[in-house]
């Protein structure tokens, strides 16, 4: 729901369509997207005797975080399938196996757990004056300004190390 709700605004009914499901069932995430703050009415129009919403996310983009479990690794390697999937879509010629999606996973959870420094995090969200892209960009800084020299380092050994794999998986001519 939120992927279609980033494109353009939705009705309930027009979801419930989109998705195969029931307008209930619809309804029901759309109230919990709404108390979670990802989803807002965009606007409503009346419609004989009915008023009907239509829904917006409330950011372009959402960044979320799934921790170390078997299923955030699951996740994981299913999302960058998808991902080296749409390369392939946009003219890379990527080849890959089991082995190498497990390494990038592994490598991509210690980027996250390495010196993401979140003490800034509930303070940048508060910002009322600043746009989502920039609160992005706000947090990036703080956490590289909030790194030891040690951090950094690692850091940037860590997103090498990424970068190598993804480059090992393009196909020679």
């Amino acid at each position: 729901m939120v992927f279609l709700l980033r494109v353009k605004e939705m009705t309930v009914s027009q979801i419930a369509d989109e998705l195969h499901v029931t307008p209930q069932a619809v309804y029901h995430h759309i109230k919990k997207l709404q108390k979670g703050d990802l989803v807002e009415v965009a606007r409503e129009e009346r419609i004989g005797h009915l008023i009907e919403s239509y829904y917006r996310t409330t950011a372009e983009t959402f960044t979320f975080s799934l921790g170390k479990s078997s299923q955030s690794a699951k996740v994981s390697k299913e999302q960058i399938n998808a991902v080296l999937d749409a390369l392939k879509k946009v003219g890379f010629k990527v080849e890959y196996n089991k082995d190498i999606i497990s390494q990038l996973v592994s490598v991509q959870a210690d980027l996250e757990e390495c010196c993401q420094i979140g003490e800034f995090e509930s303070k940048i969200s508060e910002l009322e004056d600043v746009d989502f892209p920039t609160k992005l960009t706000v947090t990036e800084w703080a956490s590289i300004l909030s790194m030891s020299d040690e951090q950094f380092a690692k850091d940037e050994e860590l997103r090498r190390k990424f970068r190598n794999l993804l480059t090992s998986l393009i196909k020679k001519q």
